[in-house]
């Protein structure tokens, strides 16, 4: 009764006419009990013309229910067949019932009749009804909601985002939205649509089945490889994996089924470059830091080439993982080409330091960040070969000779004075008595062993910030330069 109620009531909020034609005599009952607020019920019992004159001329904004106990009269012998086609008719089946509760018409019966698995539940209706616009549906459409109501109650109607759902599912060893699906007659429309949108097609099609055919055909398709599916199922795989929601599950699939597609063997034969832009395997990023890295020991690859190729990668997905490690790359390249152009040819005290404040201090910041990053990476095995020439060119193509040459000058050199160079015992006299003699307030904050690399990096801090501005100066340290003196020399 409630249920009979409840969608008389749905289509009466449509149409201010609806006619009921009980076929069988048998829900006279239920008519009789119905109570439907400012809705006047007649009964049709060979009073049609009088009827027709109430309802059109009499009272033509009143709703009214129509029931007639038996079939539907013949066209020619139907008083009101004008005013049922204009309006609406009740159907007491199930199938009716539901399309009348959901406010679809009867064109939408073999939808309904197709997929009764999916009505029983009245859950899925409630949910069904939330998407659907009645005005706009088409069968399709219909189909796609009720794949959405499957999948989740928050699931948008559309392909994309259903696939989402499976393969999270999928990736977590659950299927209860593709049984859902399954039970609900709806995997042939599913089917249909994978075929149609991405050119999928098997004989025994699957979740896991199409997963790993959307890896495979993706990975040819971005090598610029003949593949089954289209370049719409590449767009869908870029945008799903890049997806913070989904990650996991694109992380799961990935690894399992690099090894089911013998991804490591094929990169075997692969040059690293044409797979710059490539990132549906974490092996692929794995294979790209081993070539760089082999290059760079083998000088075959120049600093720039290895900027260029290291920003391409940037955008991927793993280089977030491997971020430390292609720091290290990169910087271990500028060191080695800022190395080949440096000549330690120094003149003077004081050409040295001007040349080192200029140039040479970038190759301790590089070697410095190496370093860092190196260690920061935990890849030590993988930046082995690279670490061993790194240490050795910083120990012995740089320390060592700037050190030698340096040793040199100061064995012939008579006192400890290097013009135009600022002693650091006159630190305060050149930088903070000046403003003191105007009562100007100065911090002077001094650090031990702040190296010049450092400190030419902290001036580029300060100055992004964009609020500030800031100088680099070198000082002549006083001999001998331990912490005690070289303190005591900056203050008053």
């Amino acid at each position: 009764m409630d249920k009979i109620q409840h969608a008389l009531q749905s289509l009466l909020d449509r149409h201010r006419i609806v006619f009921w034609y009980d076929a069988k005599k048998e829900l006279r009952h239920e008519y009789e009990a119905l109570t439907l607020p400012d809705v006047h019920k007649i009964e049709l019992d060979n009073n049609e013309f009088g009827v027709k004159h109430r309802i059109l001329r009499e009272e033509p904004n009143q709703k009214f229910l129509l029931y007639h106990e038996g079939p539907q009269p013949d066209v020619l012998d139907n008083w009101l067949l004008d005013v049922l086609l204009a309006h609406g008719e009740f159907k007491a089946d199930q199938v009716s019932i539901w399309l009348s509760e959901l406010g679809l018409g009867p064109e939408f019966w073999d939808v309904v009749q197709d997929h009764l698995a999916f009505f029983k539940a009245q859950s899925r209706r409630t949910e069904l009804k939330k998407k659907l616009n009645p005005e706009v549906e088409t069968t399709e459409t219909v189909r796609m909601k009720m794949l959405a109501v499957c999948a989740s109650p928050s699931t948008e109607p559309r392909l994309d985002t259903i696939l989402e759902k499976l393969l999270d599912e999928l990736a977590q060893g659950s299927d209860d939205s593709f049984r859902t699906i399954t039970r609900s007659g709806l995997d042939d429309f599913l089917w249909g649509k994978l075929e149609h949108d991405f050119g999928y097609k098997s004989d025994k099609p699957s979740r896991r089945d199409f997963a790993i055919e959307l890896f495979k055909s993706c990975y040819a398709l971005a090598l610029g490889e003949e593949a089954l599916l289209s370049n719409q199922a590449l767009v869908f795989l870029n945008r799903w994996k890049d997806s913070r929601k989904h990650y996991q599950a694109f992380e799961e699939l990935s690894g399992q089924y690099a090894d089911i597609l013998s991804i490591e063997q094929d990169l075997q034969s692969r040059d690293f470059r044409a797979l710059a832009r490539l990132d549906l395997f974490e092996l692929i990023e794995q294979k790209i830091l081993n070539e760089l890295v082999n290059q760079l020991v083998k000088r075959t690859i120049s600093a720039t080439e290895c900027q260029k190729f290291i920003w391409r990668r940037s955008s991927t997905y793993w280089f977030e993982t491997y971020q430390h490690v292609y720091n290290a790359i990169d910087y271990a390249s500028q060191f080695f080409a800022v190395l080949k152009e440096t000549s330690f040819n120094i003149r003077s005290l004081s050409d040295g330091i001007e040349k080192y404040t200029q140039t040479w201090y970038q190759l301790d910041q590089l070697y410095r960040k190496y370093i860092y990053h190196l260690r920061a990476s935990r890849q030590i095995t993988l930046l082995q070969d690279l670490s061993e020439q790194v240490e050795n060119r910083y120990t012995n193509n740089y320390l060592l000779k700037l050190n030698d040459t340096w040793q040199h000058l100061i064995d012939t050199s008579q006192q400890w004075q290097i013009e135009p160079i600022t002693a650091q015992k006159d630190f305060f006299s050149h930088y903070v008595a000046g403003f003191r003699r105007k009562n100007i307030k100065v911090a002077v904050l001094i650090s031990d062993g702040l190296r010049f690399e450092i400190g030419a990096e902290l001036q580029k801090h300060i100055e992004r910030e964009g609020r500030y501005t800031a100088e680099l100066e070198s000082m002549a340290a006083s001999l001998p330069s331990f912490t005690q003196l070289g303190m005591a020399a900056l203050l008053p």
